[in-house]
């Protein structure tokens, strides 16, 4: 019995100071970060390829929509960003149809942060193809451009290809952010692998260790 008491108390003591030593600014695979199983071809060229995997029903994505824009910013011509909306049941099908419409109509930019504040703000649902098309002509897109767009094989090419990216990038929560087709962190990630507290704060660390795969993934490139 002691001898066992002895082996679980030094787990812990390793558990411990293994958390200890993790930190955003050095994050360690598998703790801060993970590496795909295998890689993912990008078209980027010599660019990282940083791609976030959201939902606009999502409350987390939605916080973190501001932070990650503006580190989008910050990052400049060194990084190519995409973003990809994941599905989850028939009632996020409309909306991740409405973000590949926005996609195809060059209208992302304008309208992203609208449609954010349209689900977390004026509390619409957007769970119908109606709902979608009544908001979409209120936010000034003309209603039959939007729709013709909307039922394309284009947009739903569009939504294939994504529900193929989340098989392939193993995602199971969002939001998510791959680097390069390679890594994968998230707030819970680097939070959980520094025993950060908060969403705020994890989310910060998440930009942190975004900044350290960056770099990575760029210095293997050359």
């Amino acid at each position: 019995m002691k001898s066992i008491r002895k082996l679980m108390c030094a787990l812990a003591l390793c558990g411990f100071a293994a958390a200890a030593a993790a930190s955003p600014a050095d994050p360690k695979n598998g703790v801060e970060y993970l590496t795909l199983p295998q890689y993912q071809n990008t078209d980027s060229g010599k660019k990282v390829e940083v791609t976030e995997f959201f939902a606009y029903y999502c409350p987390h994505c939605n916080v973190l929509e501001p932070k990650l824009a503006a580190w989008v910013k910050k990052q400049g011509a060194d990084i190519a960003f995409k973003r990809v909306h994941v599905p989850r049941d028939p009632n996020v099908l409309p909306q991740q149809r409405l973000f590949y419409t926005l996609e195809a109509l060059g209208l992302v930019e304008q309208y992203h942060d609208n449609v954010f504040a349209a689900m977390h703000t004026e509390r619409l649902r957007l769970n119908r193809d109606e709902l979608v098309f009544d908001w979409a002509e209120k936010a000034g897109i003309e209603r039959t451009r939007f729709i013709d767009t909307y039922r394309s094989f284009g947009v739903q090419a569009k939504v294939n290809r994504a529900n193929a990216m989340m098989g392939a990038y193993h995602i199971d929560q969002w939001p998510m952010i791959a680097v390069d087709g390679r890594f994968l962190t998230s707030p819970v990630q680097a939070g959980e692998g520094s025993q950060i507290p908060g969403e705020a704060e994890q989310q910060q660390a998440m930009l942190t260790v975004l900044d350290h795969l960056v770099a990575k993934a760029k210095a293997e490139k050359k």
